[in-house]
C-alpha cells in the first residue's frame, strides 16, 4: 500500500512540489543549488508551496525565510551534510526483494538491540548485512535499531535527532537503510525503530524559527514540551504521526519503539500517542506492526488488549523493573535507582508473574509512587532484558556486568529472562560474552561539548557505577571507538556463545509454542525458602521457573512440577546449587 505525506517534498513525474509549514515567516524561498530560487505561495493555514519543474532527485536545497536564513527541510529525507546543510532529493523508489513479507508474529520476537555506527567496525548500514546471518543462527526474529534521525556530529547514541525524516548520514543512505531491512526480511528477521517524539536535540533543530513546534503548557527535561494539546497542535500531532507512518511504509520497517513516552505531555482528547498508535494500526491492516514503548510510569492501560486479545494500542513495554530485580540479584549493587529493588526476591518474583513490580506503591529512592495493576495483561506485553543502551550507558565508564561480576551469576539471570514467557531483548554482544563498554557519545561543537561534559559528570553522580572523576569524556572519539564491537572476539568464550544458543533454541521448542493463547494467563510467585518459583498457567500447560540467585545451595521444600526441559548443572539430592535454574512443564 502506498502512503502520501504532506511532509516533505512530493516527486512527482515533471515536477517537484516543495512545501513547508512555516506560519512563522510571512514569505519563503526554495534555493535549489546550481539551479536558482523560486518563490512559495503562503496559504492561509500556514503551508508554503512551490512546483519547481526543474527540479531533480539528487537536487540538493534549503528553504530562506522572511529573515533571510536559509533552514534544510524539517522533513528532509537526506542531509549529505550533517544537519546544518541542504537537504537532498531522494527517489522513493526501491527493488523490494521481499515483496511478500508481511512481519512476525509477537509471540516469536526475540530482539536484539544495536546501535548501528557501533555494531560494526565500518557502522554502516551495509556493514550490518554482514552480520545477519549471525543473528540468525543465532535465533534472533527481531533486531531493534537505535535512533536513525538526523543529529549532529560524526557519531552519536540518537537521542538528540532534529530531522526525523532523515536517516543520518554517518550509517548511510537512505537505499543503503533499504537494503538492511530487505536482507534482514530475507533471513525471517523483522526490523524495528527507536524513534523519540518527546523532544528535539540540542544543535540543528531550526522548527521554532519558523513554526510553534514547542508550547508553554508543559516542561520537560530537555525545556519546553512539544506543541500536542495547544494552538496549531494539529500540524505538530500530524508531523510525528506521518513521520512513524513513514518509517513503516518507505522504509518497511516492522515496529516502532517509542523512546520515553512518559515526557510526552498532552491534556487533549485523545492523547497524542493513542491517536498515533490507531492512525498507524489503520495504515498497515494487512501487516504485523508491533509497537513498544519505555515508560517509565508503567501505565498499564497503554498495553490493554482487545476481546481477540490483540493489542488495542501498543504491543509491550520495555520492563526496567524485571532488568533492575535481576541486576540487583546478580550484582548485589544497591545505589542509586537499585535502592528500590535491595528487597530483589518479591520484586523479582512479581514482575515475572505479574509484568510490573511496582503497581501503584511508593518507592523510597524515586521519592513517589509508580505503576499501575498489570497483573491481567499477558507476559508477551514486556519486554525483558539484562543489558541495553540505558542500562549500560547510563554507567560512569558504561561497562557490562560481564567485566566484573561472576560469569555463573550472569548465566543464571540469561536463563529467567530467556526462558521466560515475557518478550526477551539482547543487547549486540551480550550473545557471546562482549565485555566492550558502552559509554554515552556525541559530538557537538566545542561549546556545547562542554557543556555535556559538565552535564553528564553531575548527572552521572546520581547514577550507578559513578567513582568520582572516573567517568568517560562522552565528546571524545576514542569514547565512541570503544563502543565498537570487537567481532575479533567473538569466539573467545565459547562456552558463553553456545549458553545463548541453547537458551533460544529451548524458547523457540518449548515457550514460544505456550505464548499464542497466552492472553492473560494467571501466574502465582512464592518464595521457598530463599529460591524463586513462579508458575504460569497458560491454555495448553504450565509453565514453572525455580531459581536460586545465590552463592549457597538451598534444599527443596516442594518438588519441581513437571518435566524440567532446561536445569543448570547444579542440582542434586532434592536441592538447587548455587545460581541453579530450572524450568519445567507441565
Amino acid at each position: 500500500m502506498q502512503h502520501s505525506f504532506a511532509f516533505g517534498p512530493q516527486i512527482n513525474e515533471n515536477a517537484v512540489l516543495f512545501r513547508l509549514w512555516a506560519p512563522l515567516s510571512e514569505h519563503v524561498l526554495v534555493r535549489i543549488e546550481q539551479r536558482g530560487e523560486w518563490a512559495m505561495r503562503p496559504r492561509q493555514d500556514g503551508w508554503h508551496v512551490a512546483e519547481v519543474n526543474d527540479a531533480q532527485i539528487g537536487d540538493r536545497y534549503k528553504f530562506v525565510l522572511a529573515d533571510g536564513f536559509a533552514v534544510p527541510d524539517p522533513a528532509s529525507r537526506f542531509q549529505p551534510e550533517d544537519v546544518h546543510g541542504p537537504s537532498e532529493l531522494i527517489d522513493p523508489m526501491f527493488e523490494w526483494r521481499t515483496l511478500g513479507w508481511k512481519g512476525r508474529r509477537w509471540e516469536e520476537i526475540v530482539i536484539y538491540e544495536l546501535h548501528v555506527g557501533a555494531f560494526t567496525e565500518a557502522g554502516t548500514f551495509l556493514s550490518a548485512i554482514e552480520k545477519l546471518d549471525h543473528l540468525q543462527r543465532l535465533g534472533i526474529t527481531a533486531i531493534q535499531l537505535m535512533p536513525l534521525a538526523d543529529f549532529r556530529g560524526r557519531y552519536g547514541w540518537g537521542y538528540d535527532g532534529v530531522l526525523p525524516y532523515a536517516p543520518d548520514s554517518s550509517y548511510g543512505r537512505p537505499e543503503h537503510l533499504k537494503m538492511l531491512v530487505d536482507a534482514a526480511h530475507e533471513h525471517g528477521i523483522c526490523v524495528f525503530l527507536d524513534v523519540v517524539y518527546n523532544h528535539f536535540g540540542p544543535d540543528g533543530n531550526y522548527l521554532p524559527r519558523y513554526a510553534p513546534i514547542f508550547g508553554d503548557r508543559h516542561e520537560s527535561v530537555w525545556g519546553k514540551g512539544l506543541n500536542y494539546d495547544g494552538e496549531d497542535s494539529r500540524f505538530v500531532r500530524d508531523f510525528v504521526i506521518e513521520n512513524a507512518i513513514y518509517w513503516l511504509s518507505e522504509f518497511r520497517i516492522d515496529g516502532l519503539r517509542l523512546d520515553a513516552v512518559h515526557a510526552m505531555k498532552d491534556d487533549s482528547d485523545p492523547h497524542i500517542l493513542l491517536e498515533l498508535a490507531e492512525r498507524v494500526r489503520s495504515a498497515f491492516p494487512e501487516r504485523q506492526i508491533h509497537l513498544i514503548v519505555e515508560n517509565e510510569d508503567n501505565e498499564s492501560a497503554l498495553l490493554a488488549r482487545g476481546e481477540d486479545g490483540k493489542p488495542r494500542h501498543f504491543t509491550a513495554q520495555w520492563n526496567d523493573d524485571i532488568h533492575h530485580a535481576l541486576h540487583v540479584a546478580a550484582t548485589g549493587e544497591t545505589f542509586g535507582y537499585y535502592q528500590d529493588y535491595a528487597d530483589w526476591r518479591p520484586r523479582l518474583s512479581r514482575a515475572l508473574a505479574e509484568g510490573f513490580a511496582f503497581q501503584g506503591e511508593h518507592m523510597e529512592y524515586r521519592g513517589e509512587s509508580r505503576g499501575s495493576p498489570s497483573v491481567g495483561l499477558p507476559p508477551s506485553a514486556f519486554i525483558s532484558f539484562i543489558q541495553n543502551h540505558d542500562q549500560i550507558g547510563n554507567r560512569a565508564r558504561g561497562d557490562r556486568m560481564i567485566s566484573s561480576h561472576p560469569i555463573e551469576a550472569i548465566k543464571a539471570i540469561a536463563a529467567i529472562y530467556l526462558l521466560s514467557p515475557q518478550t526477551p531483548m539482547l543487547f549486540m554482544g551480550e550473545e557471546w560474552g562482549a565485555a566492550d563498554p558502552f559509554p554515552f557519545f556525541c559530538d557537538f561543537d566545542e561549546e556545547l561539548n562542554a557543556k555535556i561534559r559538565r552535564g553528564r559528570k553531575e548527572e552521572l553522580k546520581r547514577l550507578p557505577g559513578f567513582e568520582g572523576e572516573d567517568a568517560s569524556d562522552p565528546t571524545a572519539e576514542a569514547t565512541f571507538r570503544s563502543a565498537k564491537l570487537r567481532w575479533d572476539k567473538m569466539n573467545e568464550n565459547p562456552a558463553i556463545g553456545d549458553y545463548y544458543g541453547q537458551l533460544l533454541k529451548l524458547r523457540h521448542q518449548m515457550v514460544v509454542p505456550l505464548l499464542a493463547d497466552a492472553r492473560g494467563c494467571l501466574a502465582t510467585y512464592d518464595q521457598d525458602a530463599s529460591l524463586i518459583r513462579v508458575r504460569w498457567q497458560m491454555a495448553s500447560a504450565s509453565l514453572h521457573l525455580a531459581a536460586n540467585l545465590s552463592n549457597t545451595p538451598v534444599v527443596l521444600k516442594n518438588p519441581i512440577e513437571g518435566q524440567a526441559f532446561f536445569s543448570s548443572d547444579s542440582m542434586a539430592n532434592n536441592s538447587i546449587g548455587p545460581w541453579g535454574v530450572v524450568w519445567s512443564l507441565s
